[in-house]
C-alpha cells in the first residue's frame, strides 16, 4: 500500500532532490505539492516543480502556490540564491501545461485537514508559513496527521546564516528555514502530532562532496535521475567548497526509513526576536514529546537508499522503481 504524503516546500537545489527521490519510489502517494516562501520565489517554484512531475510522469498531482511571506517581519534568503534557484541553469526539464489549482496552498490544506479522506504524513523542506497558517483552527490533528517530517533547525551545532552572509555580529545559532519564520515554526512545534526533526546535527553528517557527485553521475541514471545530475552540475561551485548537504534530502529519506537518523525526543523552544531569532533550544529532554530531533546520521544508509532508486532496473523489494 502507499504511503500518502504531502510536500511542502521553498523549492531549493535540495528540495528538488528530495522530491525526485519521492517520486522515484512506488510505495509513495504524493497527494500534493505546496509551496512557500523561501530560496525559489512562490511562483517559480511552482513552476519547475510542475516540470520535475512532467519528467517523473506524475503530472495529476497538484502544486499549490502558498505563503510569500513569514507570519511575522522580513527575513529572506540572499538574493543571489533566489535567482538561482528560481532559474536552474543547465538543468533540463520540459515545460508543464497542466494549469495551476484555483486555490492556494494554505486554502488547500485546511481543507484537506477538515475532511475525513484518512490521514496524511508532512514532509516539510522550507520555512513553516504555510502549514503554521492551515493548522489553526484544526481540533484534532491526531485524526489527520500521522507525523509531520520536517528539515530545520540546529540544536548542539552552530547555525549555518553564515552561509550567505558576513561581518561581525552574526547570528550564529539559526538554521536558514527557521530562522525565514521562526513564529510559524514554534507554532508548529506546539502542535500535538507526531514530529520529526532533521536539524543541521544530522545533516553535517551526510555531505553531498565531489565523491558522492562522481558516483552518482557514473550511474546508468532514470529520466529523473538525470535531472539530479544536472543539479549537481549546477551547484558544483558550491558542492566543490564543502558546505553543500544532503540537507532535504535526508528528511524524505527518514521520512520513509527512520532508522538512518538516529533521535531524541524533546520539547523544542523558538528564539523568536532578538540577536538569536531563529535559534531551536531543547527546552526539556521529554520522553513524552511528540517531537523527535534526529542527533546522528547514517551517511553510508543514506547515500545507498538515495542513489538506489535512480538507477535504471534496480528494483527492490521496499518498492523502488
Amino acid at each position: 500500500m502507499s504511503i500518502p504524503i504531502i510536500i511542502d516546500t521553498d523549492a531549493g537545489s535540495d528540495d528538488i532532490m528530495a522530491i525526485a527521490y519521492l517520486l522515484s519510489r512506488r510505495d509513495v502517494r504524493i497527494e500534493a505539492i505546496t509551496v512557500v516562501h523561501g530560496l525559489a520565489h512562490v511562483a517559480a517554484g511552482a513552476r519547475n516543480l510542475r516540470r520535475l512531475l512532467c519528467v517523473a510522469g506524475q503530472e495529476s498531482v497538484p502544486v499549490f502556490e502558498g505563503e510569500e511571506e513569514a507570519l511575522r517581519g522580513s527575513r529572506e534568503f540572499p538574493p543571489q540564491w533566489r535567482d538561482l534557484t528560481d532559474t536552474l541553469p543547465g538543468v533540463r526539464l520540459p515545460e508543464a501545461n497542466a494549469p495551476l489549482p484555483e486555490i492556494g496552498a494554505v486554502e488547500y490544506l485546511r481543507e484537506r485537514f477538515q475532511r475525513s479522506s484518512g490521514p496524511v504524513r508532512i514532509l516539510a523542506l522550507g520555512p513553516l508559513t504555510n502549514l503554521a497558517l492551515a493548522l489553526r483552527g484544526v481540533s484534532n490533528p491526531h485524526a489527520v496527521i500521522d507525523e509531520i517530517v520536517t528539515m530545520g533547525g540546529a540544536i548542539d551545532v552552530p547555525g549555518n546564516l553564515r552561509d550567505g552572509n558576513s561581518g561581525p555580529g552574526l547570528n550564529e545559532t539559526a538554521e536558514w528555514n527557521i530562522y525565514c519564520d521562526p513564529d510559524a515554526a514554534a507554532e508548529v512545534f506546539d502542535c500535538d502530532v507526531p514530529q520529526l526533526l532533521v536539524p543541521l546535527d544530522a545533516t553535517n553528517q551526510v555531505p553531498i562532496d565531489t565523491p558522492f557527485v562522481a558516483q552518482f553521475q557514473s550511474l546508468d541514471l532514470t529520466p529523473i535521475g538525470q535531472v539530479i545530475a544536472d543539479l549537481l552540475r549546477t551547484f558544483s561551485p558550491v558542492i566543490a567548497t564543502g558546505r553543500f548537504y544532503a540537507w532535504d534530502p535526508l528528511a524524505a529519506v527518514a521520512l520513509l526509513d527512520p532508522t538512518v537518523v538516529q533521535t531524541r525526543s524533546v520539547r523544542l523552544k523558538v528564539v523568536r526576536e532578538g540577536h538569536d531569532v531563529g535559534r531551536t533550544v531543547p527546552a526539556v529532554w521529554d520522553d513524552k514529546s511528540p517531537v523527535k530531533v534526529a542527533l546522528q546520521a547514517d551517511a553510508a544508509r543514506f547515500n545507498a537508499a538515495f542513489t538506489a532508486v535512480f538507477r535504471h532496473n534496480a528494483g527492490s523489494k521496499l518498492g523502488i522503481v
